[in-house]
């Protein structure tokens, strides 16, 4: 038993050492560590709760649960900014070209957080590992960034695009 550094929260660990405990190397620490997004002000709770589940999906090594779950936090930060029409790939493509996100970020959106979800829940069972979540997670936090880091320019673009109603954010 032993007390995270990070949070300072009790766990369970594995160390490897010789006779002196001073030395030695951890292999393992349960529960796993995550760190939690920083996100703009003014995400709406919903997708901070779906967020923050994703994380805590993580930080139990669950990371086919957690990945999904990045799939449906882009899903609700699209269509709670007006892009409801058609599946994901459509909203990703829709929100790039009104230039709310970049080429770039679509790209990445489409490769490493919707396909990754897709491959979960529609084909057969694969192995997700840390580095699949982590590099999605990456991406679905930049995509929240997009929406939410400058809000009134964000929200003037939307109205603007009649993805929302005037007033909206």
């Amino acid at each position: 038993m032993f007390r995270c550094t990070g949070c300072g929260r009790g766990g369970i660990g594995k160390i490897y050492c010789n006779e002196r405990v001073h030395d030695g190397v951890v292999k393992d620490f349960y529960p796993i560590g995550i760190s939690k997004a920083k996100v703009p002000e003014g995400v709406p709770k919903s997708i901070l709760a779906e967020l923050r589940e994703a994380e805590r999906c993580a930080s139990v090594g669950a990371w086919r649960a957690g990945s999904a779950m990045l799939r449906s936090v882009l899903e609700k930060v699209f269509k709670g900014n007006g892009y409801t029409k058609g599946v994901l790939k459509d909203k990703i493509n829709e929100s790039n070209k009104d230039g709310i996100i970049t080429d770039s970020r679509a790209k990445k959106a489409h490769d490493d957080v919707r396909a990754l979800g897709n491959d979960i829940l529609h084909d057969e069972w694969k192995e997700v590992t840390n580095e699949d979540f982590v590099t999605a997670y990456h991406y679905c936090q930049r995509v929240i960034e997009d929406f939410y880091d400058e809000r009134d320019i964000v929200s003037r673009i939307l109205e603007e695009k009649g993805r929302v109603k005037t007033g909206s954010k």
